[in-house]
């Protein structure tokens, strides 16, 4: 529920000022990828410039988002490794407690079960 509200508290300003931005900039603007004749360009098209400035910004957050996930790929390639290795080492724990008799569970408790108190709480 908080994470709702937090998201609708970015959100909702976020897209009253892209309206808003929208709106007081509604005339057109000729944007040319000619680079070798100014005078007479081939590649010219007529945009609203809310368009191309909403077209910068999402390719500027596609190129961010993108140079971020290849600068973490090395952490994401240690995670997976430290993923195998923890798989083998709990069909390793798991051999030798079957081959110990071991009468402990193979596998442990889950993450949100309550540990055994092993010291009683203190008396009121």
């Amino acid at each position: 529920m908080i994470r709702r509200i937090v998201t609708a508290l970015i959100l909702v300003p976020l897209a009253i000022l892209l309206i808003s931005l929208a709106v007081a900039n509604r005339q057109s603007v000729i944007v040319s990828f000619d680079p070798f004749d100014p005078a007479h360009p081939a590649l010219t098209r007529a945009l609203p410039l809310y368009v191309l400035m909403l077209m910068l910004l999402t390719g500027g957050v596609l190129v961010g988002g993108i140079a971020a996930w290849l600068r973490q790929g090395r952490w994401r390639r240690a995670a997976r490794l430290a993923d195998a290795q923890a798989r083998e080492l709990r069909v390793e724990v798991d051999r030798l407690r079957r081959r110990l008799g071991s009468p402990l569970p193979a596998h442990p408790l889950p993450a949100d079960a309550a540990p055994p108190l092993t010291i009683p709480p203190p008396a009121r």
